[in-house]
């Protein structure tokens, strides 16, 4: 299980997470949701060690990686899929996949074959430049870059942004699948409710720093989500 609590996270004087607390299990979706500015990516910065904390803990199955640098949080099982997607341009499909051995021991340095079943089309463009792909199809490769990492924990930061309605079908498709197995905790970030509804078992929504709502996705009431949601 993850578990953060109490985080505090600064930007010079600018107190961006007040207190932050979340769990996300095993075999399970937590999908955090708010409107953009009110501290998702700054969680997720803290997270994975990429932007550090005043106060709070971050433990990960059982240790405590609150001071640990980003690299050991991936050895540690931890991978993240950007906003944005952030591939690498000028690198073919096969090359990006690729730069996911970088947290794998030597012996692990594979493309495991479950990638291609989940995005088939991902095997057809091996040779092709991430630049030349869609985006719905660069959104596909950053989830199988990090799933090359072989995670126990996957967060998705807004995988639906500027993707087309097929392709966030499949999205959903594949984070089910990935659930389902039972080895994997998921921590979804999105602003789109319905995408997020249809998947959560957990819910938090988030509003200028801190988190305001929590619950099970059915004992949540829509209408206090969406609330917070609209601009």
């Amino acid at each position: 299980m993850l578990s953060a609590s109490n985080i505090n996270l600064y930007y010079g004087a600018s107190h961006t997470l007040r207190g932050v607390s979340l769990t996300a299990k095993k075999g399970t979706v937590t999908c955090l949701l708010g409107r953009n500015g009110v501290g998702k990516t700054s969680l997720l910065r803290a997270l994975f060690g990429l932007q550090p904390i005043r106060t709070g803990r971050i433990d990960w199955e059982g240790e405590d990686l609150t001071r640990r640098a980003p690299h050991d949080r991936a050895r540690h099982g931890m991978a993240l899929v950007p906003q944005g997607r952030e591939i690498f341009a000028r690198l073919t499909v096969g090359e990006n996949l690729e730069t996911g051995y970088a947290a794998l021991k030597r012996s692990d340095r594979n493309v495991p074959d479950e990638i291609f079943e989940l995005f088939p089309v991902l095997k057809s463009m091996l040779g092709r430049r991430g630049g030349d792909l869609s985006g719905g199809q660069q959104q596909q490769l950053a989830i199988g870059r990090a799933l090359v990492t072989r995670p126990r924990l996957l967060v998705l930061d807004e995988p639906t942004e500027g993707i087309q309605p097929s392709i966030i079908k499949d999205i959903g498709n594949v984070i089910r699948r990935l659930r389902d197995r039972g080895d994997m905790a998921i921590l979804l970030v999105e602003q789109y409710y319905d995408f997020a509804h249809e998947l959560a078992d957990e819910i938090l929504v988030m509003d200028r720093g801190e988190v305001v709502l929590s619950g099970t996705r059915d004992a949540l009431d829509e209408d206090d989500v969406r609330r917070y949601l609209t601009v």
